[in-house]
């Protein structure tokens, strides 16, 4: 299924300078890449545009907040009365040469790093780079342009980095869903395309969740907060056949339908508004699945002493940590037979292991269906299918948990608004 939007096979490369916006925002620990995932989504098109014979590639990303990071960092050394070493916090968290080294280890190439974003320095070292070579810029939020909320402040930086490049090529769909100089105003300055990794994000989330699902069509929303997934639940009640709810969220549901939910997770504020969803829900035929039975403890902890009860059951000083047996055979059932399923957020407390076995069932159960086309929604989810083993079973699993959530709930993401149509 094509996407509306050009690519970087509709463009040629030969002798051009590439300008790359990639999504490097990796963990870090002490100057260590801790998950290389992000980078290796990125090799395809970085090795495309090379084999097509562009002149150069010139990568840029961000690396966490730099200022705001710091701050939290600060505060808490000051909080423990420990001494606090800017650049040493820096050259460990945000700064991109071990990214760089990171990318050079997997695209089999050496990967040059310029000591900032923009500036005289690194437009002498874009300059002198030699045919085929690949540059990563610093850490573009080290530049307050980055993220400046006045358009001329971006269109500065922006206009600084399209120096660098004949084609601007966007890969970064974890930050389209930003209006900032390097995903989205570099754009009006160069010819602009999507990535490899950009276009599969929009062909599977765009094209096979949003506009034309293959039915019957399953979404499993979790987590945490009912408050978060507002936009998203909305959006999708107007599009699946049914609709499974787990998670801290259920809760909140569960209450605002008149059940005992014990100390579990609840939005006060919310019961309003899932009366109302629950409502729609009906008035469209859509069937909402809730949990039926829970695991609980007293405590919230990892190693938590633990019952089962049924729903309606839990006592005043009982919180639900994850679905019960009868409730993963409920939602094992309701995404039985489907052709699409969307998925972001776990059914339960899934980050302890004593309460993750309903969330790695639902996995377990996704990976096993024929023939229907499944998305991870980013987030959370993603770490939840790497636990259960079967990510590799997965149609598509997206990098962008909060651009992939605004995809779905029908917002315009500014960096991909920004490429040229076909």
């Amino acid at each position: 299924m094509a996407i509306s939007k050009k690519t970087v096979r509709d463009l040629d490369f030969k002798g051009k300078r590439v300008l790359m916006r990639v999504d490097f925002n990796v963990p870090m620990k002490d100057g260590v890449v801790q998950d290389d995932t992000r980078i290796k989504a990125a090799l395809p098109s970085i090795r495309y545009v090379l084999e097509q014979g562009a002149k150069s590639v010139v990568l840029m990303s961000h690396l966490g907040d730099p200022k705001k990071d710091m701050k939290k960092a600060q505060e808490k050394a000051a909080k423990e009365n420990k001494p606090f070493d800017e650049q040493k916090y820096l050259s460990a968290k945000h700064r991109m040469a071990p990214v760089a080294a990171k990318c050079a280890e997997l695209l089999g190439k050496p990967v040059k790093t310029a000591p900032a974003c923009m500036g005289p320095e690194t437009d002498a070292i874009v300059a002198g780079l030699a045919n085929g070579e690949v540059l990563m810029l610093e850490n573009t939020r080290f530049h307050k342009e980055e993220t400046s909320k006045e358009q001329a402040d971006r269109e500065k930086m922006a206009k600084a980095l399209a120096t660098y490049g004949d084609i601007y090529v966007n890969d970064a769909f974890g930050s389209a869903h930003r209006a900032h100089a390097s995903t989205e105003t570099v754009a009006q300055y160069l010819p602009a395309v999507a990535g490899f990794l950009m276009e599969k994000e929009l062909e599977y989330l765009m094209e096979k969740v949003v506009k034309d699902p293959a039915r019957p069509f399953v979404a499993i929303i979790g987590g945490a907060k009912v408050s978060s997934k507002i936009a998203v639940l909305e959006s999708l009640l107007g599009k699946v056949d049914r609709l499974i709810v787990g998670g801290g969220m259920a809760y909140t549901f569960l209450k605002a339908k008149g059940l005992d939910v014990g100390s579990s997770l609840v939005e006060e504020d919310m019961l309003g508004l899932a009366r109302e969803i629950l409502q729609k829900a009906y008035e469209s035929h859509i069937y909402i699945y809730l949990p039926i039975d829970h695991i609980v403890t007293k405590e919230f902890s990892a190693d938590a002493e633990s019952w089962h009860v049924a729903r309606g059951n839990i006592d005043a000083d009982q919180m639900g940590m994850d679905i019960g047996p009868m409730t993963i055979e409920k939602f094992k059932g309701a995404i039985r037979g489907a052709k699409t399923i969307f998925w972001n957020g776990p059914v339960g407390v899934f980050e302890f292991d004593k309460f993750s076995k309903g969330t790695v069932a639902i996995a377990n159960a996704m990976a096993e269906l024929p023939d229907c086309v499944t998305v991870i929604g980013g987030g959370d989810s993603v770490s939840a299918v790497n636990k259960a083993g079967v990510a590799s079973k997965m149609s598509h699993i997206s990098t962008g948990g909060g651009a992939s959530m605004e995809l779905v709930e029908g917002k315009e993401l500014p960096g991909v608004a920004a490429l040229n149509n076909k």
